[in-house]
């Protein structure tokens, strides 16, 4: 597990969405140095039973809905991971947009403040790297109505907030984030076991930047120690660039299961990411992303494992 500098030890953090797929492990290992606290609307006990045992303090708020009274102040950093994809608009668009603008007024005299945005902000360009000028877009409409529209509006308010509280801020544009914990790859392993085929678009191959946890708990810090006012804008993602056609063909090496792909007009394209701006001010990642997909399978369902391999050496001439 990566290990958290010394500019996020003994702090007072307030980080949003700690139960999801994402934001837990980061959570997990920010507690173990600092004062946690995690928003979340705790629909199921079990949740706030499970961050309670990782040492976050959990406090129930609806971003949509509910006052920010009983949040504290006082935070040195926050960071905002919540994301609510129901479909709906107008609740969609107050729980991500608003609450994002809501949070950094509340909490307006915090050292820094980390947005975790999306790729999916971005316009579909085929196989082209998109760089963080790129044009932006309604990319995720197929799968997600609501998704890449709250976040490109959550960014907008959130630059603002920035400039409006003089909030020293960081948004990053995360690729398919997977770890122990899950993630696009584990879903494809899970279609695979069930022999459910696996939509992808025509125009192959589908290429991502996936990050393991381990990488992106490790530069949060650093995405805190470049936030700035106006704010830092920067693609996060892992360094090597993979297709889904790679990694569900090394899933079915992994378990000697079948991924059934289905080109589909209706799938998510190639987001494909420039992180030339990524590694000026964050660093490479180091998880090769083998090596990240074979531990994802060994934590979550180790029955399916048809052997258990050793850790992937990179290719010559691949600095992780």
């Amino acid at each position: 597990m990566a290990t958290t500098p010394s500019l996020l030890e003994g702090r007072k953090i307030l980080i949003t969405g700690p139960t999801g797929q994402v934001a837990l492990p980061l959570a997990r290992e920010l507690a173990r140095k600092n004062e946690v606290h995690g928003i979340a609307r705790f629909q199921r006990a079990d949740d706030r039973e499970r961050i309670e045992a990782m040492g976050v303090r959990p406090l129930s708020v609806d971003l949509a809905r509910d006052s920010l009274e009983e949040v504290h102040r006082d935070f040195d950093y926050v960071l905002n991971f919540a994301v609510v994809k129901s479909g709906d608009f107008e609740y969609d668009l107050a729980a991500n947009v608003e609450g994002a603008g809501r949070l950094m007024a509340h909490c307006r005299d915090a050292r820094g403040f980390l947005h975790c945005s999306s790729g999916a902000v971005y316009q579909y360009a085929g196989h082209q790297p998109l760089e963080e000028s790129a044009p932006l877009g309604d990319n995720h409409r197929a799968l997600f109505p609501t998704y890449s529209i709250s976040k490109i509006a959550a960014e907008a308010v959130v630059r603002f907030a920035a400039r409006q509280w003089k909030l020293p801020t960081s948004i990053a544009r995360m690729s398919v984030p997977y770890g122990e914990s899950g993630g696009w790859p584990w879903f494809h392993l899970m279609m695979m076991k069930a022999e459910q085929p696996i939509a992808v678009h025509p125009e192959s191959p589908n290429l991502y930047n996936p990050i393991h946890e381990d990488d992106y708990i490790a530069q949060v810090p650093r995405l805190l120690e470049v936030a700035d006012v106006p704010a830092t804008t920067v693609n996060w993602g892992g360094s090597e660039t993979v297709s889904i056609e790679q990694w569900c063909e090394y899933l079915g090496e992994l378990t000697g299961l079948e991924a059934r792909l289905e080109a589909s007009e209706q799938a998510l394209g190639s987001l494909s990411m420039d992180l030339t701006r990524m590694h000026q001010l964050l660093g490479r990642t180091r998880v090769h992303w083998r090596d990240g997909i074979r531990r994802l399978v060994e934590a979550r369902n180790p029955e399916l494992l048809r052997s258990c391999r050793g850790s992937h050496d990179p290719p010559p001439g691949l600095s992780l």
